[in-house]
């Protein structure tokens, strides 16, 4: 199989018509959803609530993790069965629902890949099987060991510890397999497949490596202006940090110069919008006075078609901290509009730097909740052993709930994982606790871990989430719910001045060759993302 089916009449009409079956775990339904957002975010692919089409997808907790391949037209089952609610996952389940075969099935897979015939169990070696060039398409890309489609080395094998498929170029062993994102041909396939010419809720990015600065303008009207500038030992940029010394550019208002008050706007092409909600992710880094400031606007259509009605979204003030930092800003817009970025001159005299921005980003998703940003990750991970752990802020949900985590590096105690990262969430007390429903179930408890790669698009994220069950008692407790409030369930804890309850998560959040294979982690930074 090379690894698209060729006929045009297994091809989707978008948006997809789908069935949340009632079978279904309610992790599995948030799942389902994450990875629909994926698709729109990385693709032209999109889903709607079946309204009585003739063809349609039924998601539904079956026997394993599985789909057909290419729209029947008559209707078809996706399941996402026990240990199968994972996004990447099921990304996987829909690529072959699209249309598309695993990797390894390619006609020219052996050239690539070395298949251990006797190792596979008896009944399963058609998992394995190739197809010829009449019936699939590799759509003219390579083989690609980082596919989400590609098999791991111990698929259906015999002996846990021998496998089943090896790869040609050794390196390639750790990475087939792999269940973080698709991959960058993934993606390409996809679009070629459909003739994707742009997605669905991707609007705008700027890495600032070329001189047109990917559109955006400086304002004439105000009293200074952004200086395009290459980066250079001790003064960085963000998109090359780590990995080429004197290149890279960013964006950089000297506050050095001039007079206090001054500022300096930068604003973005004209975008159209699709959808009411927006992120904007962007670094920035503000290293001079401690009066400088940052100030993110847009700008909308004001009724009559000029883009001139302002709003301030958010203000950025200098901490003291030098080095390059993550911002989130959610904001709303339906007309056509602009964002831009103000710096502001705080005291000339006491600036040693500038306000420094790079790498934006603005999706029609829904931001990060909380963001946790883990500094100088290679000490804290050299210095560390097995169940020892690093915590998070205390952060807060929508709702008002507290909590925090606690980061694992070498893997929690009770794990039997060598390689992996381990990760655990945990309720906190809060005096919004007498307000709150208790026991705090059916909620959603994502966590991923931010590929800083700085095309958007490309990002292969980690996410894991759990569902907290109302039921769930306190391991080894009979008489205490796990989600209960925390002053009942945990115990009082010096760290943030109140109780923490037990904690819930993973022993194989991350495992450390992923860590660098990817831009998880840059700058010896790592970034984790919260939702509850």
């Amino acid at each position: 199989e090379r690894n698209a089916l060729r006929n045009n009449s297994y091809r989707w009409k978008f948006p997809i018509p789908y069935i949340l079956a009632d079978s279904l775990d309610l992790n599995a339904k948030g799942v389902i959803l994450q990875a629909f957002e994926m698709f729109r975010l990385k693709s032209c692919v999109d889903f709607k609530p079946y309204e009585g089409e003739q063809t349609y997808l039924k998601f539904e907790k079956l026997d394993g993790c599985w789909s057909h391949v290419g729209d029947l037209q008559t209707g078809q089952t996706v399941s996402i069965g026990e240990r199968c609610d994972y996004k990447a996952i099921v990304e996987h389940e829909l690529l072959h629902a699209l249309g598309f075969y695993h990797e390894q099935s390619r006609t020219d897979r052996d050239d690539y890949v070395q298949i251990w015939w006797d190792e596979i169990i008896e009944g399963f070696a058609y998992a394995f099987d190739k197809h010829n060039d009449s019936f699939l398409d590799d759509l003219n890309t390579p083989y690609d060991y980082e596919s989400v489609l590609h098999y791991g080395p111990y698929s259906f094998n015999i002996n846990s510890s021998v496998p089943t498929i090896t790869t040609k170029i050794p390196e390639f062993n750790e990475i087939i397999g792999q269940r973080l994102d698709f991959s960058r041909i993934d993606l390409l396939r996809l679009n070629r497949m459909y003739n994707c010419t742009s997605s669905l809720t991707f609007l705008d990015q700027c890495s600032f490596e070329y001189i047109n600065i990917c559109g955006m303008v400086q304002s004439g009207q105000d009293s200074a202006n952004w200086n395009h500038t290459l980066g250079k030992p001790g003064d960085e940029d963000y998109t090359l940090v780590g990995n080429c010394a004197g290149r890279g550019y960013f964006m950089h208002l000297d506050t050095e110069a001039g007079h206090a008050g001054q500022s300096a706007l930068l604003e973005s092409r004209i975008l159209y919008p699709r959808r009411k909600e927006k992120c904007l992710q962007f670094f920035y880094r503000l290293n001079g006075s401690p009066q400088d400031k940052l100030v993110i606007w847009v700008k909308k259509d004001d009724g009559t078609g000029n883009v001139r009605r302002v709003e301030k979204l958010h203000t950025i003030t200098a901490d003291g901290e030098h080095h390059w930092k993550l911002a989130s800003i959610p904001f709303s817009v339906q007309t056509k509009f602009r964002y831009g970025f103000q710096g502001v001159r705080g005291d000339p005299a006491t600036s040693a730097g500038g306000i420094a921005i790079d790498d934006t980003s603005l999706t029609e998703t829904n931001c990060p909740t909380n963001v946790w940003h883990i500094r100088n990750f290679t000490s804290l991970f050299n210095n560390t052993s097995k169940g020892d752990y690093i915590i998070s802020p205390v952060f807060y949900s929508s709702e008002g709930y507290a909590f925090a985590l606690q980061l694992y590096p070498h893997g929690r105690n009770s794990s039997p994982y060598t390689d992996y990262m381990g990760i655990t969430f945990h309720l906190c007390s809060s005096p919004n606790d007498a307000l709150l429903e208790w026991p705090a179930g059916h909620r959603q408890v994502v966590l991923s871990v931010l590929d800083q790669d700085p095309d958007v698009i490309h990002r292969m994220s980690f996410s894991l989430s759990f569902t907290t069950d109302p039921n769930q008692l306190v391991y080894g407790r009979n008489d205490t719910l796990q989600w209960d409030k925390p002053s009942i369930t945990g115990s009082f804890s010096s760290f943030c001045n109140c109780y923490m309850s037990p904690g819930v998560g993973w022993n194989t959040f991350l495992t450390h060759r992923e860590l660098r294979w990817k831009k998880f982690l840059k700058n010896d930074s790592l970034f984790v993302f919260a939702d509850f």
